[in-house]
């Protein structure tokens, strides 16, 4: 596809995106499977659930569109979902291995707050605000799902992440 316009660029982002979250919907089950932490373990099924709901309202913004979302394959997040993997596939300390985990997710919700910010602002620009709400709402649920897990982080697991590493010496 010619990217000849901005939305030849909106649509192939959105495409992206589309291919992301679906990705993400296989990989969200096996992190909260690995997760130690009750509240990890819930973030991410919670998540999961939003996640369902990402994809819905890419769908709709496609069917607004006319725009079939499928066919394009994600680069970044089969990156970032592989790192995720590999922290899936370690043994160690609970804590320590839900630490791994609350990073990798970290690095995925970054990437998605990115590039739904960026196609929310190409969507303002070509006059699209139905859409833009849209994506607006599903930064503000990336967003949120962030501070989670940066509060999981800094409200227990990293804690005892670190008395873990002091137990084993």
């Amino acid at each position: 596809m010619a990217m000849e316009t901005l939305n030849d660029l909106m649509e192939d982002e959105l495409k992206d995106l589309y291919n992301a979250e679906n990705q993400l919907l296989k990989a969200l089950p096996k992190m909260a499977k690995k997760a130690s932490s009750t509240e990890l373990k819930t973030a991410f099924q919670s998540h999961l659930k939003e996640t369902e709901g990402h994809v819905q309202r890419l769908e709709k913004i496609g069917k607004m569109l006319d725009v079939k979302l499928t066919g394009k394959k994600c680069h970044a997040m089969e990156g970032l979902v592989e790192e995720g993997k590999e922290v899936i596939d370690e043994n160690g300390e609970d804590a320590v291995i839900d630490a791994a985990l609350i990073g990798a997710a970290q690095r995925v919700e970054h990437y998605e707050i990115a590039a739904y910010g960026t196609v929310r602002a190409m969507a303002e620009q070509l006059g699209q605000n139905d859409i833009a709400n849209l994506l607006q709402q599903t930064l503000d649920e990336e967003g949120a799902a962030d501070k989670k897990l940066t509060a999981i982080a800094e409200e227990g697991v990293l804690r005892e992440a670190a008395t873990a590493a002091e137990v084993a010496e």
